[in-house]
């Protein structure tokens, strides 16, 4: 079979869909009009790639992963889940940008498998984002109580919930510039951090300690998971990290999500992409390299069940640094993190709602958009879900924190696993068709070995996600509940659409490479060069993190 560069589908475009069309037997029909804009520029995307979705998870979320994992068990936890992430934005991003089209890879299950993937997977991308809020907000509540406990949470939850609200209410455009602000502190924070670390652990802080590697000696570089001594107590506290590491990395995807909102999308989306290692190797794994040397992991600190805990495993350090000040103010910082994450959170539940009313697998009321393009009606109803939140009243801010962690977690890793058997399927309808890949605007690399990995390890970390609750004297209900209860939904929820609907998995020979390609060509465009000496900077700066050395 000779390959088809994309030109050659682009040409066929027309005739294709009206062949189809006719093939179903209906009427050609004036196309389906969204009504999302594209607001999003260039350094929107650019800094949301980056830092768009550092979160509690990383700033706060870390405390619990060092505390049952030891510095080294917390550092192996992070780099098994960053290869997980990274092969799965390597291969959503080669079909985002080759198709940024609403509902992102909820649309594409619907073109590569079946209508019964693409519902399940939307309900649990959906699902994760929904839960995914209450857990940043219950984080802001737990950041804010180091400088206070007096105060009832539900006064700071109400704060940050309306921040949120009001910054999504006014459309992408404005999701874009708040999070090319929020990222911007987070960026400079963490990097901050990591310098700041480096410096402490040799010894310059003011009480002149040099740390070295001395809490990797003792208390140990792993703990001995729920009193398990010998290689199996190790192994199981590495394992232990894994929740929580995947709750730090469930986001990244939102580049994709996105796609349909960004301007020229078949430019800035590789780009974006490309940038996904940068925060891996060093946002996360230099972050929690460096907490692994500045804090113990017997630091009674790092428990944040209990309801007075309320500071990350930075500013512990700088805590036990004796350094005046800066613990508040990087504890500020942190909190606009927060922000920013329930921000995209309220942002990508919306979308993704969206996503779902426009495949028919969504009341088709959540399809209403204003003449600004915003979805209000799935903005309503996903903000609604912000309330669960106040459940922080009567359990304590850092239990339900857990509890929500848990929950995002597993549904984000069934999300990356319904996204890797997606690239699956496009990976071979378009070798079936003979599209040539090296025509794509991006081309993953070691594909699609890389989607395979994703799958199953995103598979077997889910089943093996909530084991320690088995390990327990007594039963505890809400662990087992909040790590099990997306696993057991997502087959419930695709044989269940799947037989309503009698739905099979999609001819590859008859997968849908064009509807709305024509579209996104219309929307791309050459970038015009630099009209200034910050736009040169700027210029220069993205093209460094996006260059071809993966």
């Amino acid at each position: 079979m000779t390959e088809r560069t994309e030109k050659d589908v682009v040409s066929t475009v027309k005739s294709a869909d009206a062949d189809y069309e006719e093939s179903e037997g209906t009427a050609s029909v004036e196309p389906v009009q969204y009504g999302l804009q594209r607001q999003m520029k260039n350094r929107h995307i650019a800094m949301i790639s980056i830092g768009g979705v550092i979160g509690t998870g990383l700033f706060l979320g870390t405390a619990s992963a060092l505390r049952n994992g030891g510095p080294v068990g917390l550092l192996l936890g992070y780099c098994t889940v960053g290869s997980l992430c990274y092969c799965v934005m390597i291969s959503l991003g080669e079909m985002a940008a080759f198709l940024p089209i609403p509902g992102g890879h909820i649309t594409f299950a619907e073109r590569f498998v079946d209508s019964a993937w693409s519902a399940t997977l939307g309900f649990m991308y959906w699902y994760n984002w929904l839960i995914i809020l209450p857990a940043e907000l219950s984080a802001a509540a737990v950041l804010i109580n180091y400088w206070n406990t007096t105060v009832s949470n539900a006064a700071w939850i109400s704060m940050c919930l309306a921040v949120v609200w009001l910054i999504n209410a006014f459309g992408a455009g404005a999701y874009g510039e708040a999070e090319f602000v929020f990222a911007s502190i987070k960026v400079i924070t963490i990097s901050g951090l990591i310098i700041l670390g480096i410096v402490l652990d040799l010894g310059g802080g003011p009480n002149h300690d040099r740390i070295g590697f001395r809490y990797w000696k003792h208390p140990g570089p792993f703990t001995q998971f729920d009193g398990i001594i010998g290689a199996k107590g190790r192994f199981l506290s590495w394992w232990a990290v894994m929740s929580q590491a995947a709750f730090s990395f469930i986001g990244t995807e939102v580049v994709a999500i996105a796609g349909a909102e960004c301007k020229n999308p078949r430019r800035n989306i590789p780009k974006a992409i490309k940038r996904v290692y940068v925060r891996i190797l060093l946002f996360y794994l230099g972050g929690v390299t460096i907490i692994g040397l500045l804090v113990p992991s017997t630091d009674p600190g790092l428990n944040l069940t209990d309801a007075t805990a309320a500071a990350s495993p930075f500013v512990i350090a700088i805590n036990h640094a004796g350094i005046k000040v800066l613990p508040s103010i990087i504890n500020a910082c942190i909190l606009t993190s927060a922000w920013s994450a329930a921000n995209s959170d309220l942002y990508c539940s919306s979308r993704a709602l969206y996503g779902l009313a426009i495949n028919g697998n969504a009341p088709k009321i959540f399809m209403k958009v204003n003449k600004r393009g915003l979805p209000w009606v799935s903005l309503l109803f996903c903000g609604a879900f912000g309330l669960l939140s106040y459940m922080d009243i009567g359990d304590g801010s850092g239990k339900v924190f857990g509890w929500f962690a848990n929950m995002t977690a597993i549904a984000g890793l069934l999300s990356w696993f319904g996204i890797a058997v997606t690239y699956i399927r496009f990976y071979k309808g378009l070798r079936i068709q003979g599209i040539d890949r090296k025509s794509l605007p991006f081309r993953a690399p070691f594909q699609p070995f890389a989607a395979w990995y994703a799958a199953f390890m995103c598979f077997f970390v889910c089943l093996l996600s909530g084991w320690n609750v088995f390990l327990k004297d007594s039963w505890d209900t809400a662990a087992f509940v909040t790590q099990y209860l997306p696993l057991m939904l997502f087959p419930i929820v695709y044989l269940g659409v799947r037989s309503w609907r009698r739905t099979c998995w999609i001819n590859p020979a008859e997968m849908d490479f064009k509807s709305g390609l024509q579209d996104v060509l219309a929307a791309s465009y050459d970038e015009p060069p630099p009209r200034n000496i910050f736009e040169r900077i700027w210029s220069w700066m993205t093209y460094c993190l996006s260059a071809r050395k993966f």
